[in-house]
């Protein structure tokens, strides 16, 4: 068992989208993708998981570490402003997830509580969850 017993009615489904995204905070954009990978799981929103080239924001490496059940573990970025100030652990990535996940490896995704994601022009709502007030180091 790596985190927990796995909830045999936990889904996880992760597809490619050519959807236009672009990935802003206080009217700074981050990152933008026409070739994210959707990740859709049980009672989350849909997470965007981009490649690195398609990152504008200067990452800034953290101590971080969360582990999943269903994806492994991920390693955790801290992002630099250009107006200034470090928002901590703002985005992760999945280095060697699980094989249902593989398709997430090493990419990049923003935690769309904190982040204005635009998907095809369209400013989407932040969603209210659990993580809404950013991440805690689980080591």
């Amino acid at each position: 068992m790596f985190v927990h017993p796995r909830d045999p009615y936990h889904r996880l489904d992760v597809l490619p989208s050519s959807r236009q995204l672009w990935i802003s905070l206080d009217g700074e954009l981050l990152a933008e993708s026409a070739s994210a990978i959707a990740l859709f799981e049980s009672n989350l929103p849909t997470r965007w998981y981009l490649p690195r080239d398609d990152v504008h924001a200067h990452l800034v490496p953290v101590d971080t570490v969360t582990r999943c059940g269903y994806k492994g573990a991920a390693a955790y970025y801290s992002v630099q402003l250009a107006a200034g100030g470090i928002v901590e652990n703002l985005v992760w990535s999945y280095p060697q997830p699980f094989d249902e996940a593989r398709r997430i490896a090493d990419r990049l995704c923003f935690l769309n509580e904190r982040v204005d994601i635009e998907v095809d022009g369209e400013l989407q709502a932040r969603p209210a969850t659990a993580y809404s007030r950013g991440i805690r180091s689980e080591d």
